[in-house]
């Protein structure tokens, strides 16, 4: 073969199935058929083996390279239009995959040196074997930090948020979308410098880990590389800073976002960087509990949103806020939006992506197996380790003193607080819901998972009905049945 020549279509269609591979989002069902095919296996790949399949794919994508390097077509310089972008997608993929335990290596290395950036070791050989390929050093620069981005991003998105259930598959699938968009050759071109301008709503109960999905996005932001120094410009530990609204008075919220001026107000005797001043171009600011703050804190965060700028409090002085704002609430925003207290434009201006994390009674009412994932990311990070033996008491104490239906109102939250509880006592007897919560739980969870027969919908509405009037002839009078018709649901209900 000789240069300008095309791809066989033998390899046209293999590097084709490569290229397929790289716009697939990893956490879809996509993905993994893909990476099937590129391992000539018979599939399906079960859990475990989805978190490392590229050790199943990458030999036989690197020979399909070695064939065409034996053949003198090494370079992307060897081809030509549609196979060299084919060609360029099959190198990047090939070199991103044979570096993803040094990529994980440094994440690991980072997480424990802080805030300050540690060496790259293999950038030297990453960075030459791309410009050996024919790509730009300033393509390969560019590559570099796509590539640490794509594995931090992973990384975090599969190690904070776990579980098999299907509301978790997909929480995973919208967290790496909001980081590369749905398009990541779209994300590539045109976006991944100016991904401040989308903002991103949360919402969620309290304990359901709207934190763990807002450090994900928050560490996942693309970082240069600074070849001279042999570092990332900053530290993924510095991209994402979090604040709760509702730990502050009114009178202190507009200090703790904006900062303040000394001699601003009484008390202020000194000069206070808030939060926009410190964020970082690189991350995300989370501002949780954004369903408490007041109408006037709502408008001058809008403001600041749309305009990229902001005073800090006593001073007129322009700065500029630089990174994405991620907010969450666990109020039904739909009502507040409704009676006036959460401004419309703010909560558009907010909503470039809504994500929903889902509750913890959802989660196992679709997959039980959701327990022991988060038995062992919770025993992990209270013990130091997955201890086998902490996650058979654990498990054991919460069959025996739990119903498989309980509905974990305070949700991950409160299951690691269970587990400690049960180191410590041995016993873990639940908390006790609001009035009605459990009947209205069971019900929108049953319909959200598409899980509930007719019947049981029925019986969990009329249950909803009748823990609120507390009458089954007002319940047969709403639901247009007779009065021992309605009885018998409620009582199924039970069961």
């Amino acid at each position: 073969m000789t240069t300008g020549q095309p791809l066989s279509a033998r390899d046209r269609e293999f590097f084709s199935l490569v290229a397929q591979a790289i716009f697939a989002n990893p956490f879809s069902d996509e993905r993994v058929a893909v990476d099937v095919r590129l391992a000539g296996i018979p599939g399906p790949l079960d859990d475990t083996a989805a978190h490392e399949r590229h050790a199943l794919f990458m030999p036989r994508v690197g020979a399909r390279l070695e064939e065409l390097e034996k053949l003198g077509c090494g370079t992307i310089a060897a081809f030509s239009g549609a196979d060299r972008k084919i060609i360029e997608y099959a190198w990047l993929f090939y070199f991103f995959h044979r570096h993803i335990e040094d990529f994980d290596a440094l994440i690991q290395h980072q997480l424990a040196a802080g805030d300050e950036p540690v060496a790259v070791p293999f950038a030297r050989d990453l960075l030459g074997a791309l410009c050996g390929k024919g790509f730009t050093k300033k393509d390969a620069l560019r590559f570099m930090a796509l590539f640490y981005q794509l594995r931090r991003a992973y990384y975090f998105i599969a190690k904070g948020l776990v579980g098999r259930s299907r509301s978790m598959k997909k929480l995973r699938f919208a967290l790496w979308n909001n980081v590369f968009t749905h398009d990541i050759g779209l994300y590539e071109r045109h976006l991944w410098n100016s991904m401040e301008d989308f903002s991103t709503l949360l919402l969620g109960e309290t304990g359901t880990g709207k934190g763990a999905a807002a450090a994900a996005i928050g560490r996942s932001g693309c970082i240069p590389f600074n070849e001279k120094k042999k570092t990332f410009e900053e530290s993924f530990t510095r991209t994402f800073l979090a604040i709760n609204l509702s730990q502050y008075p009114e009178s202190l919220i507009e200090s703790e976002l904006f900062g303040h001026r000394k001699g601003a107000f009484t008390g202020a005797v000194d000069n206070h960087e808030g939060v926009f001043s410190r964020s970082s171009p690189y991350g995300a600011l989370f501002v949780d509990e954004i369903g408490e703050v007041s109408t006037p804190v709502q408008v001058k965060l809008l403001q600041v949103i749309q305009e990229r700028t902001f005073s800090p409090v006593g001073s007129h002085a322009k700065r500029r806020f630089e990174g994405r704002v991620i907010a969450a609430t666990n109020r039904p925003l739909e009502q507040a939006r409704a009676e006036g207290a959460f401004r419309d434009d703010f909560f558009y201006r907010l909503s470039s992506d809504v994500i929903r994390v889902p509750p913890l009674r959802q989660r196992l009412f679709e997959d039980r197996g959701e327990l022991d994932d988060l038995l062992v990311l919770l025993t992990r990070r209270i013990a130091g380790e997955a201890s086998t033996q902490v996650i058979d008491i654990a498990r054991d104490a919460l069959g025996r003193h739990l119903s498989p239906d309980y509905a974990w109102p305070g949700n991950v939250r409160e299951l690691e607080q269970a587990l400690r509880r049960i180191l410590l006592t041995g016993a873990y007897l639940g908390e006790a819901a609001p009035s009605g919560e459990d009947a209205k739980s069971a019900l929108f969870d049953g319909i959200e998972a598409g899980a509930l027969t007719a019947r049981q919908l029925m019986s969990a509405y009329c249950k909803l009905l009748y823990e609120r009037f507390g009458s089954y002839e007002e319940v047969a009078r709403r639901t247009h049945v007779d009065r021992r018709t309605a009885k018998k649901h409620i009582d199924a209900a039970d069961h």
